[in-house]
């Protein structure tokens, strides 16, 4: 079992009890202050402030209170499109080291969701050659394809295994600590890839991770940019402004490209699983 242990001061220890006083148990270790078990750890606080992690993901809790912010070393992947009628869907996984944590510090990296797709591309222009990533973009005819033999969750596991043995082979070793912004499960997400040769094991699964780790904020930043790059191209292709979502102002805009281009030409930039497309074809 992996074990780290830090003497912190009061108040951060304070900090930890408060935070997790839901997880605390009784201890018959009269020198045991606080211990607390999470899912994936155990923490234990001594009455001379030294605090014991211990299990799974005992690296990450390390760190984070070890520093006194998000920068610590771990990887982490999103995945952004999966909403969008048009355009691809791109998966992203980022591996941080303490080197690209230092050059990142200046920038605000943050859940893609909550910053214009401006913004994004502008960061991510600043930051992407100075971090280790690897990005995937599924455009249309090959979703449509394979959406007819595995459901949404099973196409993203897929990616999201892919995107990190890409990285793996930059990097030679992911960190121990790699996260994915949970979207089926961990047992479903590895019954998804029993039939991969080679598997990336021992990944922690968070919902909302985005908003607690770095490296998955980052991922989903580079993700929305390649989504973003994707969308930008096939606008200039087609001359026309492709919308993002999946809104009636997307059904519109579909009935009018169907109407320059064709229903054969719509199938490349579309995803015809969605409900859009239905509408559409009832349309026409």
């Amino acid at each position: 079992m992996e074990t780290y242990s830090i003497t912190l001061d009061q108040k951060t220890i304070n900090e930890i009890v408060k935070e997790y006083s839901s997880y605390l148990v009784k201890s018959n270790n009269p020198y045991l202050t606080y211990c607390i078990k999470l899912d994936d750890a155990n923490i234990n606080i001594y009455s001379s402030c030294k605090v014991v992690f211990q299990g799974k993901n005992s690296l990450y809790y390390y760190q984070k209170y070890k520093k006194d912010d998000s920068f610590f070393v771990h990887g982490g992947s999103d995945e952004v499109g999966t909403g969008d009628f048009f355009g691809p869907i791109c998966v992203c996984a980022v591996s941080l080291n303490e080197k690209s944590l230092d050059l990142i510090k200046p920038y605000n990296i943050t859940d893609s969701k909550q910053l214009t797709d401006k913004y994004i591309s502008d960061i991510v222009e600043k930051v992407i050659n100075k971090i280790d990533y690897s990005l995937l973009i599924l455009n249309n005819e090959k979703y449509n394809e394979q959406i007819k033999l595995h459901n949404l969750n099973q196409i993203k596991a897929l990616m999201h295994n892919k995107a990190y043995l890409n990285l793996k082979k930059k990097v030679n070793k992911l960190p121990q600590l790699l996260v994915v912004d949970d979207f089926c499960g961990e047992e479903k997400y590895y019954q998804y890839l029993k039939n991969e040769q080679e598997v990336v094991g021992n990944i922690t699964f968070k919902t909302k991770a985005e908003s607690q780790y770095l490296a998955v904020a980052l991922a989903s930043m580079i993700a929305r940019y390649g989504f973003i790059k994707h969308m930008d191209l096939l606008s200039s292709q087609y001359h026309m402004t492709i919308p993002k979502g999946a809104s009636n102002i997307v059904d519109d805009f579909a009935y009018q490209f169907v109407k320059k281009y064709g229903l054969s030409e719509i199938k490349k930039v579309c995803k015809t699983n969605f409900k859009n497309y239905q509408r559409l074809i009832e349309r026409i």
